[in-house]
């Protein structure tokens, strides 16, 4: 059987008398777009927060590849393979492309200039950034120098998400990518999504669009009360059975459950 690269097991996070996170498990294989959907309140955000160092559980266990991690902020789950592309983006407007790419990375000049002088090596960073946009076949974005403030929200979508696979060498974790874009840069980003799973690195995909999961999803964990609920194939099941899922108008099988 697959060994999932990212997992939770019976993870509990309380904050004060409020359980955000009652025994909850998660599982994310190699290659395939896992999304996570659930009501607002259900935990999605607390469970995210857990896999990538931004909270330590109560209890419970975080693996990658096997074995148990605990990770004691987010620069520790980058560092270890994970990168999460939040709603927000986390882009800096004021500065460039390439500048946003590196932000917390930056590349400094050979020798003495950089290890001295702390001198940052922009051509490098530059040619890297241009490489990494063209190998994700955004066509949208012609110059690298250019000021994010300047970009679309799909542009700036782009940007996030090329400097997640850029340096998530194991998992990337999407927050809403899709949210607040028109329809065309909506299809765009998913196309980059696509793109992106035929890399081989898995995906998960944090949304409340539901046509956008339903056709980019190899499977769907549906979050409530605080735990996992069940996890669908998109295949089998419409989006109007997710979302009875979701609030509770409908319970899943042993089957599902057990997922």
């Amino acid at each position: 059987m697959t060994q999932p690269i990212l997992e939770a097991r019976n993870v509990v996070k309380r904050f004060g008398v409020v359980t955000a996170l009652d025994h909850s498990d998660f599982d994310l294989y190699p290659g395939e777009i896992l999304a996570v959907i659930g009501d607002n309140g259900a935990g999605k955000s607390t469970l995210i927060k857990v896999l990538t160092g931004a909270l330590s559980p109560d209890e419970g266990q975080v693996l990658v590849g096997g074995k148990e991690v605990r990770f004691s902020s987010p620069l520790e789950a980058r560092q270890a393979g994970i990168e999460t592309v939040y709603q927000t983006l986390a882009l800096s407007p004021a500065l460039s492309i390439a500048d946003n790419m590196f932000m917390g990375r930056e590349l400094r000049k050979p020798g003495f200039l950089g290890k001295a002088l702390r001198m940052l090596d922009r051509k490098k960073m530059e040619e890297v950034a241009r490489e990494k946009i063209s190998d994700l076949g955004v066509q949208t974005i012609q110059d690298i120098s250019q000021a994010v403030e300047t970009l679309s929200g799909g542009q700036r979508q782009s940007v996030a998400v090329a400097r997640a696979v850029a340096f998530g060498s194991k998992v990337v974790i999407l927050d809403e990518p899709t949210a607040a874009l028109g329809v065309k840069e909506s299809r765009h980003v998913l196309d980059l999504i696509l793109d992106v799973k035929a890399r081989g690195i898995p995906i998960v995909l944090i949304s409340h669009d539901m046509p956008s999961v339903f056709e980019v999803a190899d499977r769907i964990h549906i979050h409530r009360l605080g735990k996992r609920l069940c996890v669908i194939n998109p295949a089998d099941y419409t989006m109007s059975d997710a979302v009875a899922f979701m609030t509770g108008a409908r319970q899943p099988d042993e089957m599902q459950m057990a997922s």
